[in-house]
Formats: structure tokens, C-alpha cells, sequence
């Protein structure tokens, strides 16, 4: 009988269950009421359903960094405001359809601390996208060649969640700012947008380059957003040094 509904609810799908059941064998277990039992099924089945729904969502996403909040470096060198990243982290601005502008030196830490509010995003049930904005545009060109740009357009707009990294990190043509207007104005108020520049705000509007178009584009995305500045030395210049005094180290204790 057990090995039958263990088949049944391989049969079914029910892989947390089917996990479950086999673990359970401990004598305590057959002692326990049928109801309780069950109850540790089910709740195994949630849990299992939920790490499946969150690595699909990840995948999904393709994040540049496997980051976690957790793992972020609070030293205050980075000038990190921590009562507003416990507001990101609670995904409330989610909710409300607000956007974070992540700005910083090279090497900072924007993509990974943008990867990793991605995540709890992820973690909170919603989607998420990572995009260099250069490849993005580019995406955009060719699916305009291809006659899907309406599809694309239609795609994006669906993700809760999008980050836009190296954000105006060349002029953009024509084309291009008119792709960006459309991309934000479709999300404006809907859902939510990531920015991660080196370029301060106040630079975007010349940065955009035509007048009219970075109005617009400023207003979708800016008056609504969180800021976030990060100053400090460069991760990847650290991390960098660090592995270099560790070959050292081994080096010189052979």
C-alpha cells in the first residue's frame, strides 16, 4: 500500500509529498495521528512548490549575480541608507509601483545590490527581469526589423520588476529614445524599474540628448523613485587586492 501511493503521487506531481512520505519512517512517525501526518505532507508539498516557482523566477530573471541581501557589504564607506534598504527589502515599493535609481562609481556594487533585491523580489512572488540597457536596445532594433516589437514591448511591460543597468552609458539615437519613452511609459505606474548608472540624475536630461523626449522620460521614471547613491571604494579593486594577498600569502608559505 505505501509504495502504491507513493506511485500515485509521482503520478500526480506531487514530488514534495512523494519526498516527504518516503522520509517518513521513524517509528515516532507511525505513532502520529493520520490528521498530523498529513499536515507534514502538505505543508512539505508547499514548500516544495514554492522553491520550484522561485527557481523558475530566477531563471527567468537572468540576473548578471547569484547576490543576497544577506551577503551585502553595509560598511559605511558605502554610504548605504540602511533604513531605505529595509523599505526594498520589504518589496513594499513593489507594491506601490515605485522605482529605485541605484548611482555609484564603477565597481560599486549596483548590479549586485539591484540582483539582489531582484531576488527578494523573486523570493516575494514577483518577476524580474536584468537587461544592460546597451543590449536591451538592442534587442528592441532587431525586433523592430522583425516586424515583434509590439510583442516585446507587450513582454516587458508584464515583468513586476525590471532592471536597467549601465543606464545611459552611451548617447542614445533617435530611435533609442524613443524606444525608452515607450518602454517607461508602458511601466509608469504599473510596475516597477531598477536603474543602475554611473551617470548622476542631475546629467540625464543633457545625457538624453533632445529636450522633449527627456522630459518625458525623466518624468516616468524619476519623480516617482527611490535614491539610492553608493560611494566608496571599488568592490571588484578590493576583492581584486584580496586575492592577490592571498596568492601572496600561499605563495610565501609555500
Amino acid at each position: 500500500m505505501r509504495q502504491l501511493t507513493l506511485d500515485k503521487l509521482a503520478e500526480l506531481s506531487l514530488k514534495g509529498m512523494q519526498k516527504a512520505l518516503e522520509e517518513q519512517t521513524a517509528p515516532a512517525m507511525e505513532a502520529m495521528p493520520f490528521e498530523d501526518r498529513l499536515l507534514l505532507l502538505l505543508d512539505a508539498e508547499e514548500f516544495h512548490r514554492k522553491e520550484r516557482s522561485l527557481e523558475w523566477r530566477l531563471k527567468a530573471a537572468g540576473l548578471r549575480q547569484n547576490a543576497r541581501l544577506e551577503e551585502l557589504d553595509v560598511r559605511a564607506s558605502r554610504t548605504l541608507d540602511r533604513s531605505l534598504l529595509a523599505t526594498m527589502a520589504s518589496c513594499r515599493w513593489l507594491k506601490e509601483k515605485r522605482n529605485l535609481i541605484l548611482t555609484g562609481p564603477c565597481g560599486i556594487g549596483k548590479t549586485f545590490l539591484a540582483c539582489a533585491l531582484a531576488r527578494k523580489a523573486c523570493e516575494h512572488q514577483y518577476s524580474a527581469r536584468h537587461y544592460r540597457l546597451p543590449r536591451l536596445l538592442a534587442e528592441l532594433r532587431l525586433a523592430r526589423g522583425q516586424g515583434t516589437i509590439t510583442t516585446k514591448f507587450a513582454a516587458l511591460a508584464r515583468v513586476d520588476l525590471l532592471i536597467l543597468d549601465d543606464w545611459l552609458l552611451a548617447p542614445l539615437e533617435l530611435a533609442e529614445r524613443r524606444d525608452v519613452l515607450e518602454l517607461l511609459d508602458d511601466r509608469y505606474d504599473k510596475r516597477s524599474v531598477i536603474i543602475c548608472t554611473q551617470l548622476p540624475v542631475e546629467n540625464w536630461h543633457a545625457a538624453i540628448g533632445d529636450p522633449t523626449l527627456a522630459d518625458a522620460i525623466l518624468d516616468r521614471l524619476v519623480h516617482n523613485a527611490y535614491k539610492l547613491p553608493l560611494d566608496g571604494e571599488s568592490m571588484r579593486k578590493a576583492k581584486g587586492l584580496n586575492r592577490n594577498a592571498l596568492r601572496n600569502e600561499e605563495a610565501e608559505h609555500g
